[in-house]
């Protein structure tokens, strides 16, 4: 759910916001060092041949940077960008007339590129590959396909599930790069960079307290600094510091660690309603009242992350530092105590 001051997806209205804190250049990027590193080589590499850059798929949680870095590719190589998504191409032929219209050299942006319907897919193999597309001319036994060349250009592609790409489209990206949770230095650097855009005074210590909550997220880390800012403004003098942070976070109810009551509550559904596990993914969609692949996509990425969840062939299990986390004893003892919380 996009209302959730923790979710890692992107609200319609946080779009123009949001854009104005995003770095434009690789050098003004923070974190994800490797990726950097390679993706470096990569342009440069491309620059001097005075080639398109290799199709780039990146995959990896919500919010960590996707969208971003290929803003970062296309301005780094003086191309534009083109963006659109798996969902939004239904058919063959929207594909045919976004491919026909790019420029030499432009990026085409597929965000849930996993999400591409079969025939869409299809008829990128050979686009990616031999910078070609075979179009329908005609109907009936009159048909003919007519194959059209398309000059170079770059396809990035961004995911939440890489897994759920068949094996053809993924062999056609020359670059393949995982996009992994930020530490808490990382986010400390973007919420001073943030803060110095947004002009919101800040200490180093209240800093430190929202990086700790931000779940390794970039976006997520923004979005708590302006509610920070809000609270500071309201009930302070403006100014961010430990105790405003930690106030302002609890009242948002974002405990130590990033965890919202929408990840308690789905905690404490495999805990309490199914005995700590395992439990299926369908099951406990339905018992929380949440979809299953929100569940899959936005609320366990962080949980597994953390420890607290595993996946079984069986089912979902919560593991010993949920309970302890909680509060909860866990079935082997544990180190929690016996306090019940209520869904």
């Amino acid at each position: 759910m996009n209302d959730r001051l923790v979710s890692p997806k992107m609200s319609e209205e946080e779009q123009a916001i949001e854009g104005s804190l995003r770095p434009r250049r690789l050098a003004e990027y923070i974190g994800q060092e490797k990726i950097k590193e390679n993706l470096s080589i990569l342009l440069e590499a491309a620059r001097r041949r005075n080639e398109s850059v290799d199709h780039v798929l990146l995959y990896g949680p919500p919010g960590l940077g996707k969208t971003t870095l290929c803003n970062i590719i296309s301005v780094e190589m003086g191309v534009s960008m083109k963006t659109t998504s798996g969902p939004a191409v239904e058919h063959a032929g929207d594909l045919a007339s976004i491919l026909t219209s790019l420029q030499p050299g432009e990026v085409l942006f597929i965000d849930e590129i996993h999400r591409l319907a079969r025939a869409v897919e299809e008829r990128l193999y050979s686009a990616m590959e031999d910078f070609a597309i075979d179009v329908m001319i005609g109907k009936g036994p009159s048909a003919h396909a007519l194959r059209l060349p398309l000059p170079p250009f770059t396809v990035v592609g961004a995911t939440t599930r890489v897994g759920s790409l068949t094996a053809p489209l993924r062999d056609r990206f020359g670059a393949i790069y995982r996009m992994e949770y930020y530490d808490p230095a990382a986010l400390k650097q973007i919420l001073v960079r943030s803060a110095r855009i947004l002009k919101v005074p800040a200490e180093i210590d209240g800093i430190e307290e929202i990086a700790g909550r931000a779940r390794g997220t970039p976006r997520i880390v923004n979005r708590l600094l302006k509610r920070v800012r809000d609270y500071a403004q309201v009930k302070a003098d403006g100014v961010i510091t430990k105790d405003v942070a930690k106030a302002a976070l609890d009242a948002l109810e974002v405990d130590q660690i990033g965890l919202d009551q929408t990840d308690r509550n789905l905690l404490l559904a495999i805990i309490q309603k199914f005995g700590g596990g395992p439990v299926g993914l369908d099951t406990l969609a339905a018992s929380t009242s949440e979809d299953p692949e929100t569940i899959e996509d936005v609320y366990e990425p962080y949980l597994l992350q953390l420890g607290f969840l595993a996946r079984t062939p069986r089912g979902r299990i919560a593991m010993p530092g949920a309970y302890q986390h909680l509060g909860l004893t866990s079935p082997n003892g544990g180190n929690g105590t016996t306090l019940w919380n209520p869904l």
